[in-house]
Formats: C-alpha cells, sequence, structure tokens
C-alpha cells in the first residue's frame, strides 16, 4: 500500500497512504517525517493552520529521499477568502518550507472555522476568489495539483460552476461512524478523488468494544482496521501519528490484509 498510488484527473500521482501532521509540533514535525519516510511513507500531509509547515520541510529537505519522490500537501487557511490573501499565503508556505514547489495545495475549508456549524453561509464567492488563486499556483508551477477539503456538495458545485480547473482532490472527515457515503459517491462520480482523514475517529475508535474485537478477529491492531475500512471505500487514507512506531504498524497493515477477501 505505501507503493500504491492514485492518479488524479489532471494525471499526477499521489500515494494512496499517506502520513497525517495534524496536532504535531512544529519542532517533533522534522523527526516524524524522516521517520515515516525512512518506513517507506512518500505522501506528507500538512496545512497553514498547523503551524508546523517549518518543521515538515526541514523534514522533507533532510530525510535523505529525492524531493520528486515525496508528495507534500498542505492547506490555504480557512480564513483566508480572498484572492490576494489566499496567494500570498501559498508564497509564504513555500518560503516557510523551504521548497520550490508543493505537489497539491487544497482550501482547508468553504467557511472560516469560527463560522464551522455556526453560520449558514457558505462563501460560495470567497471561495471562488482563493480556487482561482490556486488555478494560478498550478499554472505557475508552484504546485502540482489542488483540491479542497471539508466540501460539502453544494459547495463543489458551486466551484464547478466558475472554475476553469476542477478540484482535484476532497478531503473529508471519514471514518467507520462517520463515512459520508453520498459526499463519496459525489466525488468519485465526478472525477474528483476522496482523501479520508482522521480514520481512527480521533482515537475514539480504540476504545469500542466491537472495534476491538474485529481487530482480534483479524489478528490486526484497531488503527489497521480503521484505515483498511477507509481503502475499501477507495479512498487515499491520511493517518495521522509522530509515534515511528505506529507507522510501522501502518506499514504492515500491508502485509496482514493483502490476502484478505474482505466483503462489502
Amino acid at each position: 500500500m505505501l507503493n500504491e498510488t492514485y492518479v488524479l484527473s489532471n494525471g499526477v500521482r499521489i500515494p494512496r497512504l499517506g502520513l497525517g501532521t495534524w496536532f504535531i509540533d512544529n519542532d517533533k514535525a522534522a523527526e516524524a517525517v524522516k521517520q515515516a519516510v525512512t518506513v517507506g511513507y512518500r505522501h506528507i500531509d500538512t496545512a497553514q493552520a498547523y503551524g508546523n509547515e517549518a518543521g515538515i520541510g526541514i523534514g522533507v529537505r533532510n530525510c535523505g529521499v529525492p524531493r520528486e519522490q515525496i508528495f507534500i500537501t498542505s492547506k490555504v487557511a480557512a480564513e483566508h477568502k480572498s484572492y490576494e490573501t489566499a496567494t500570498k499565503s501559498i508564497d509564504e508556505t513555500l518560503n516557510t518550507m523551504g521548497l520550490s514547489y508543493l505537489d497539491m495545495m487544497i482550501i482547508h475549508s468553504p467557511q472560516p472555522w469560527a463560522e464551522v456549524n455556526q453560520s449558514e453561509n457558505r462563501y460560495f464567492e470567497e471561495n471562488r476568489q482563493v480556487w482561482k488563486a490556486l488555478e494560478d499556483a498550478l499554472s505557475a508551477g508552484k504546485v502540482r495539483a489542488i483540491g479542497v477539503s471539508n466540501f460539502l456538495q453544494e459547495d463543489i458545485e458551486s466551484l464547478l460552476e466558475a472554475v476553469s480547473v476542477k478540484p482535484m482532490v476532497n478531503q473529508v472527515l471519514c471514518h467507520i461512524s462517520n463515512t459520508p457515503f453520498s459526499l463519496i459517491d459525489y466525488c468519485q462520480r465526478n472525477g474528483i478523488a476522496v482523501e479520508a482523514y482522521s480514520p481512527v475517529a480521533h482515537g475514539e475508535a480504540l476504545k469500542n468494544a466491537k472495534m476491538k474485537e474485529l481487530a482480534e478477529k483479524y489478528g490486526v491492531t484497531v488503527p489497521q482496521l480503521c484505515i483498511r475500512y477507509d481503502i475499501q471505500l477507495g479512498t487515499i487514507v491520511i493517518p495521522k501519528t509522530a509515534n515511528p512506531t505506529i507507522c510501522v504498524q501502518t506499514q504492515n497493515l500491508i502485509l496482514s490484509f493483502q490476502m484478505m477477501i474482505w466483503k462489502s
């Protein structure tokens, strides 16, 4: 699985399994990246809002693997809702990370975080401006692919009405107890890859007795079971850990499940 890739709509290949870095402190990010790369990861996901882009950049530049072999994603902060602020933030991300390009840049949320689940304003026009900034970054070679995150179907449809390049990815919360089946189906039918973040339900799956029972049945860990669930949905999966032991466990998931036949 660490060697398996998904082909985005513009032909760019993205590894099916990536390292999520949410809540990894900046001073620990470089080591997390280096450990992940050591066990085979070639896909690292960060964001302006995570505050660890500098550390991620150090890890990428010093991990011993050529830059072109590592897929790096960052996200335009949810608060940037104009062409100017989004464009400036993309350049700042490149400078902060010490990289000449990103493999993918995505809009972190259709709404500023302070308004998520609080406001009916979906910022349709503002997100079109941010998307234009991403399209221009794509044309300029600053990024190789562009996408969105936490976008609902109506948010995507609003973009599609006005853009030149459709989103290549929609990164969404997706785990066993929170699976947006209709959104996944919509995206996949329209050539938009789905990335699943927090596959272990922010750690809550570890407390679930049924999950533990199923994991024991298949001789795997609960995180491995959760990741496999998202893989079966056809998504790109981004588990988060700063622990290299967990990275190795995730790698072993491939060996544990390779020969299994799963029923839907």
